[in-house]
């Protein structure tokens, strides 16, 4: 038996000075009141009530017991009340986990935006390309692209992310448009870091993949110094829509070969079970899915 059952009904006895009354309360049988209280007795070494077939009263030792008790069972009613609150209306602080590529897309919009509709919520965002350990490291709800593996990890769709072939305007000026991805191969290439040494990026063909070794002038484990020396003109780039979005719009960088770009990425949304989600996380889940609008439902 949990002990803070144990000391909840004996607080009960005590406080109405009756069996009868606690087991009323608490909605159990007398038996079962008079049988905690007992274990209690047992588990501490003292006795704490007087019996007797009239009345029921309180040693010197249940007397000292409840004096210390009433505080603590008041802050662990308090503390369940709030706890049950979370799990019922979107409050507390949601930790989420996202590449660092993301604060260029949409993502800060959309935090602030959710941040509106829910003010009672606060928000920690960690923004890296390092693989997160989502319960050593208390995060919530991790934001991946591509592949997931981890099979511990619930996956929730939330967008099918278009690759994007983009340089400077004055790149393109300068080296000229390529017509298929296989001239990419004459291009310059900005990659990231996980391609390795020897960088392939991979394209479709009426539905058949094309893999192009590509020649690197600069690789970075993060899109922004990558976007940066394209925006300045010196090489071409092969990154997700979102990350490039925003300088696409500006002119900064111009796109091609949009029919060859593959589309079998998918943005998701990682956390660790199913069931006792807060109530703010499981609100930030379908916003995040409402607004990007591709996925469908949670995967395993």
């Amino acid at each position: 038996m949990d002990s803070f059952d144990l000391i909840k009904t004996f607080s009960e006895v005590a406080a109405g000075g009756s069996f009868s009354g606690a087991a009323a309360r608490l909605k159990m049988g007398k038996a079962t009141v008079s049988k905690h209280v007992a274990e209690l007795e047992s588990r501490i070494g003292v006795r704490l009530l007087n019996r007797s077939t009239r009345a029921v009263s309180l040693t010197e030792a249940g007397a000292l017991l409840l004096e210390r008790l009433l505080p603590v069972i008041e802050i662990i009613k308090l503390t369940r009340e709030e706890l049950q609150e979370r799990s019922s209306r979107p409050v507390g602080r949601i930790h989420i986990a996202a590449p660092h590529g993301m604060s260029q897309g949409r993502l800060p919009k959309l935090l602030a935006k959710f941040l509106g509709h829910y003010p009672e919520v606060s928000i920690s965002l960690q923004l890296s390309n390092r693989t997160f350990d989502l319960a050593e490291e208390a995060i919530d709800v991790a934001l991946l692209l591509g592949p997931v593996t981890d099979e511990n990890l619930i996956l929730r769709k939330l967008q099918r992310v278009k690759m994007t072939v983009c340089a400077s305007p004055v790149y393109w000026r300068k080296h000229g448009l390529p017509e298929h991805p296989t001239a990419l191969a004459k291009h310059t290439a900005l990659t990231n870091s996980r391609l390795g040494p020897h960088p392939h990026w991979r394209f479709e063909d009426d539905g058949r993949p094309v893999d192009v070794a590509v020649k690197s002038r600069m690789d970075a484990s993060e899109a922004g110094p990558l976007i940066e020396a394209a925006i300045q003109g010196f090489g071409v780039l092969y990154l997700p829509n979102l990350l490039v979005q925003s300088h696409l719009e500006h002119g900064e960088l111009l796109e091609v070969l949009p029919a060859f770009a593959r589309n079998d990425i998918w943005l998701s949304a990682a956390y660790l079970q199913r069931r006792h989600n807060s109530a703010a996380l499981r609100a930030l889940l379908d916003f995040l899915q409402d607004q990007m609008g591709d996925g469908k439902t949670d995967r395993k």
